[in-house]
């Protein structure tokens, strides 16, 4: 497994995201939550394949008791790289910097005993409209709660981008992929990199809406098959599938330290581990890729406008 540097860290070029380890997850996902010895053979596959980078959430049910628990029955939990994220914060926090404060700090809290770390590696503002309140992450990193702070961006280039010119952030976590490439043009990748702001992508096969059957997707997101069809006969020319071209072509993306994979079973960790070993697409390929994929509406690409219930994050 490849890495990259970051602060004292080396995060492997694969992140576990963990999320469908706490609760039913993804338009693609037909599982739901594995069982707890899953998860542990799960964890311990990605440990043993190199991932030493692991994404959680408060709101991801009970991802971040499960994933802590994995870590320590696996002597694992102070050698790798945890990514949390506070809770979005109620309303009522938006013209109360005190209250806004104190459902911080216990958001953080509650994380660090749920994971068992006395310090969190890392802590984002799962919404990035909160990252107003950097101030108070960086209050509780002065005060040994956490080690490095940051935002969860949206799916339209926003707010973060301010966040990372004015320095006061450590690290990004972004949506991005095959078909999505707004942060891309953005030029906050491009920010990123100058100033050692770790960059981690998530979405990297659009909640599944890349890889599953045509059939099996809803009437109001079929306007993504010619262009997904476009991309399968690339894959299929070069000698590889959509999910091959999908994690290779983000790795050939400047300025992205970690690219986040979800997995509902053992059998797909261990399609990522040899998809990310594959290392990044060749250049004529990826502007090969470049070239097919016309830019797309908004509500094509944002899960939280697709119709009918699937969590969308």
């Amino acid at each position: 497994m490849q890495t990259t540097t970051w602060k004292e860290y080396h995060p492997s070029r694969m992140m576990l995201g963990t999320v469908q380890f706490g609760m039913p997850y993804g338009i693609a996902n037909t599982t739901g939550k594995p069982a707890y010895d899953d998860v542990l053979a799960m964890v311990a596959a990605a440990l043993d394949g190199g991932v030493n980078g692991f994404d959680t959430a408060a709101a991801y049910g009970d991802s971040e008791t499960v994933l802590g628990q994995a870590l320590r029955e696996l002597n694992a939990i102070e050698r790798v790289l945890v990514v949390t994220k506070v809770k979005a914060l109620p309303p009522p926090c938006a013209g109360n910097p005190q209250l806004a404060e104190q459902t911080i700090r216990e958001s953080v809290d509650a994380s660090r005993h749920r994971l068992g770390m006395d310090r969190l590696p890392l802590v984002l503002f799962h919404r990035e409209a909160d990252g107003r309140h950097i101030k108070v992450l960086e209050k509780l990193a002065a005060e040994g709660s956490l080690q490095y702070f940051g935002v969860s961006g949206d799916n339209e280039p926003g707010p973060a981008g301010d966040l990372v010119e004015g320095g006061s952030v450590a690290a990004l976590q972004l949506p991005a992929n095959l078909l999505d490439r707004r942060h891309a043009r953005s030029g906050i990748l491009e920010s990123c990199e100058r100033m050692g702001i770790a960059v981690f992508i998530r979405s990297v096969y659009l909640q599944g809406l890349l890889l599953m059957p045509e059939t099996a997707i809803p009437p109001q997101l079929q306007a993504v098959l010619p262009v997904r069809q476009r991309l399968e006969s690339l894959a299929s020319r070069a000698g590889m599938g959509m999910a091959e071209l999908a994690v290779r072509y983000m790795l050939a993306q400047p300025g992205i330290t970690s690219v986040l994979t979800g997995v509902e079973s053992l059998a797909q960790l261990r399609e990522n581990l040899a998809l990310f070993d594959r290392g990044p697409l060749p250049a004529d390929l990826t502007a090969a890729v470049d070239a097919a994929v016309p830019e797309l509406p908004a509500d094509l690409l944002t899960p939280a406008t697709w119709p009918n219930a699937w969590p969308k994050r």
